[in-house]
């Protein structure tokens, strides 16, 4: 074992400086589409590539019978979940996004969701899963690392900025939200409520009087939200073959090509996976949570489709703002270690996705590997070549998989073309994006990467499919 990591500067000095990467299971510093909600602004939905398929695309999620094991506040939430008349449009619920059958996280692969009103405004951020939540401790600047060794650093808190410290403060947003449920106003939510079928049993739960004083009545709606997501084991099942294997089960046992892929997802000198996802002994009892609720700056590319972004001025900086404020910087540009940072979120799941990052600007789980593995020796595959001539052929070989697929000739790479220049020093250098220098060899082999794919398959729940199933025998030896 050893202290790999080195922190931003600035304000944010401590943060995660020598996290410690485990020898032992860990889980990688793969930032997936998970965290976070949209705030206002935005732009038409037709603005959006993928548009066309809707706020959750295909079918709309169907509402499990009502569980008798679950607290009667916990049922009005499970209610509430399905209920799209709690919208603004009346055409989407919290189900519309987090949708049970795909690890409650979106049905298609948008990088934002389409939301508002009218059902035509797209959303700022990735949506994430709300699976796995339930111990998530409130945001710290200096939040003790459940690794039990590495500096404390911000952590914890739910969104992709860590804003909302509990399930019911983050249910709030989204209800609120002009780009997403686009209610007017709490009260708004509680007249809607009270026109329900399920009225008599808000007031079974919260009691007769639950809509006298209104302020209290959507407080009660968010803690019913709250307490379904704690209360149903849907949201934390614990049921992929990884917890198989974790508990030496049959069915647990790993294939060649998994096995190997764990010992890259924990080796410090390829995958370095331990070091942000943690999958040990846990905050709050927890264990195998892929993640230790930290923050990162690893400089994900812009996304050009993310309406929002037109404006050249516009950056989404995590923690600094602009969805959060009370970490924003004291001026333009001013120094500030907290811009650039986004949560890392667990890993669970994650082979189900098709949209990744705070931004989705990537679709798929290979992509994101490589992202991690040639960002710094290929940065001309994921980020803009300036002043560069394309080229009417690429060369034989060029890759094809990053989000660049022209080859340039000249010109300059913009990186971390998502972050302003100022807070360029923020990025982590952690591998194995330790910065090493363009045209140098990767961090990880073709075999490492394929293998890693491999072992991230084994964290999906029992209920889910894969987003992009391997080839038959890929993942045996």
């Amino acid at each position: 074992m050893r202290l790999r990591r080195s922190g931003p500067k600035g304000p944010a000095a401590a943060v995660r400086t020598g996290r410690l990467a485990l020898a032992a299971l860990g889980a990688g510093a793969l930032l997936v589409a998970c965290g976070g909600s949209n705030s206002s602004g935005g732009a038409p939905a037709a603005a959006l590539p993928g548009a066309n398929t809707g706020a959750a695309g295909g079918a709309a999620a169907t509402p499990p019978a009502p569980s008798s094991t679950l607290s009667l506040a916990a049922q009005v939430g499970q209610k509430m979940f399905f209920d799209k008349n709690l919208s603004g449009s009346g055409a989407m619920s919290c189900a519309s996004c987090h949708d049970p059958a795909h690890a409650h996280a979106p049905a298609n692969g948008l990088s934002v969701q389409i939301g508002g009103p009218h059902m035509d405004r797209a959303g700022l951020r990735a949506v994430p899963s709300l699976r796995y939540k339930d111990v998530t401790p409130p945001y710290a600047d200096l939040l003790d690392n459940p690794d039990g060794v590495s500096v404390p650093g911000p952590g914890g808190g739910l969104a992709w900025d860590g804003r909302a410290d509990t399930l019911a403060a983050q249910a709030r947003i989204p209800l609120l939200d002009p780009l997403e449920m686009a209610n007017a106003s709490s009260a708004d939510v509680v007249k809607k409520l009270q026109a329900t079928d399920y009225a008599p049993l808000i007031a079974k739960a919260f009691g007769a009087k639950a809509f006298d004083d209104s302020d209290a009545a959507f407080a009660n709606a968010l803690q019913a939200l709250q307490a379904y997501q704690l209360e149903d084991k849907s949201f934390h099942p614990y049921s992929s073959k990884f917890d198989l294997y974790a508990g030496n089960k049959i069915g647990g046992a790993l294939t060649p090509a998994e096995a190997r892929g764990l010992k890259v997802f924990t080796n410090p000198d390829t995958g370095n996976c331990a070091s942000c996802h943690y999958q040990g002994a846990g905050l709050g009892g927890s264990s195998a949570l892929f993640t230790d609720f930290s923050y990162e700056a690893i400089g994900v590319p812009r996304n050009a489709g993310i309406p929002a972004n037109n404006n050249v001025q516009y950056f989404d900086m995590g923690v600094c703002g602009p969805m959060r404020t009370d970490h924003a910087p004291a001026a333009p540009n001013a120094a500030n270690g907290f811009c650039g940072m986004f949560k890392a979120p667990t890993l669970r799941n994650v082979a189900t996705r098709t949209a990744f990052f705070h931004n989705g600007v990537m679709h798929s789980l290979e992509q994101v590997i490589r992202f991690y593995n040639t960002r710094d020796t290929q940065p001309e595959l994921w980020y803009p070549t300036v002043g560069g001539t394309p080229k009417a052929k690429n060369d034989p070989g060029f890759p094809a998989y990053g989000l660049v697929t022209t080859q340039y000739t000249g010109g300059k790479v913009q990186k971390y073309d998502d972050l302003p220049a100022a807070y360029a020093s923020n990025i982590d250098t952690q591998l194995p994006m330790d910065g090493r220098a363009a045209g140098s060899a990767p961090p990880m082999s073709e075999q490492d990467m394929a293998d890693l794919v491999c072992f991230l398959h084994t964290l999906s729940d029992a209920d889910t499919q894969p987003a992009a199933p391997a080839k038959p025998g890929a993942c045996a030896n």
